[in-house]
């Protein structure tokens, strides 16, 4: 099981489309459960990975050190906007298996975003680079200035991995000007990422795009779980004050409540598939996102155009399939490089 582990509420950025720290309506700014129960609750699961997750949970290196240091886990994983990266240890370097850092393309569209941070999250991240030896992964936002095929292949320049999640649902419509059309430039945009990376697999090169590895890896026989993040499946988050809950954006919830760190984690049916269960693409989709299948807080049309953007991502994929196969019968391309992700790391197979 992966926990994602909220170490503080608090973040030290305001993007437009997040709105910063955490409530304290939801959720204290900072943990209130001892250190020691956190520790009983994981020793419980001997397959027990860690994400720690915030807010900014490099705001609180100290208390990831102490977690690092109480915890013997399969992976440790970091989700951080990359502006605190020089703040970790390397000790803690030298245990994370995955860092997934917040940018959101080119400089222009990043900053945009997110404010005046890109250059300094690009240090950031090449100075890491000299002690860390695990997957490095960028994690974008896709929204209106976002031009799929030149944000991706541009961060595909600076880290191993890229993925990204559609920039919908948890935004008001308003955000956007006109959603519709830009959902088209992006299937447009998807089409030409897949070219590229079917012709860069043809000289043995499989580039790290997770929503098309995600897909591969399914049509090669991989099973993800519905929804293919692992929400209230095989992923589960612990919030400031010991609560569990199955999406770690909507902890206020009702139906997203799972228990806690003292009684444990209750189990039920947290993905909702009544959209889903005519499509059939459902098997590789899983639903997309756990809270945008509970939370249907768009126009029935602007949900479909999300829905069309990634069943058009899967038949971009699908049509390439053959190639692919082919590619892996002549010994171009190993198996093992298609199936991702090789252990839950919080990355979006689905955008």
């Amino acid at each position: 099981m992966l926990y994602l582990i909220i170490v503080t509420g608090r973040c030290n950025l305001n993007c437009t489309y997040c709105g910063g720290s955490i409530s304290n309506d939801i959720m204290p700014s900072e943990i209130t459960y001892s250190l020691e129960d956190l520790f009983s609750f994981l020793e419980r699961d001997s397959e027990a990975s860690i994400a720690f997750y915030g807010g900014e949970p490099l705001l609180r290196t100290d208390l990831i050190e102490k977690i690092v240091q109480g915890t013997e886990v399969r992976h440790y994983i970091l989700q951080t906007n990359g502006l605190l990266l020089h703040r970790l240890s390397d000790s803690v370097l030298k245990k994370l298996n995955t860092i997934l850092v917040s940018v959101d393309g080119i400089k222009e569209v990043n900053d945009t975003y997110r404010g005046d941070v890109y250059d300094k999250v690009m240090e950031n991240v090449n100075s890491i680079r000299r002690k860390f030896r695990g997957e490095l992964i960028a994690r974008m936002v896709a929204t209106e200035k976002t031009d799929i095929f030149r944000d991706v292949s541009h961060l595909l320049n600076h880290f191993e991995y890229v993925h990204w999640q559609i920039n919908a649902v948890w935004v008001e419509e308003s955000f956007y000007r006109n959603f519709n059309g830009w959902i088209e430039k992006y299937k447009e945009g998807i089409t030409r990422l897949v070219k590229f990376w079917v012709e860069k697999m043809e000289t043995g090169v499989v580039v790290g795009i997770v929503p098309f590895l995600g897909v591969v890896s399914s049509f090669l026989g991989k099973k993800h779980p519905h929804p293919p993040c692992g929400s209230g499946d095989d992923s589960f988050t612990i919030t400031t004050d010991g609560r569990v809950v199955a999406c770690p954006v909507c902890a206020d919830l009702e139906w997203n409540q799972a228990g806690d760190i003292w009684k444990g984690i209750i189990r039920k049916d947290f993905l909702d598939i009544q959209m889903c269960s005519h499509c059939r693409y459902f098997n590789i989709c899983g639903g997309r996102c756990l809270f945008f299948s509970r939370e249907r807080l768009w126009s029935r049309e602007k949900m479909q155009a999300v829905c069309d953007a990634t069943i058009h991502l899967i038949e971009e994929i699908k049509r390439q399939m053959p190639k692919i196969e082919r590619l892996i019968e002549r010994g171009v391309v190993e198996p093992c490089t298609l199936h991702y992700p090789e252990y839950r790391n919080t990355t979006e197979i689905i955008p």
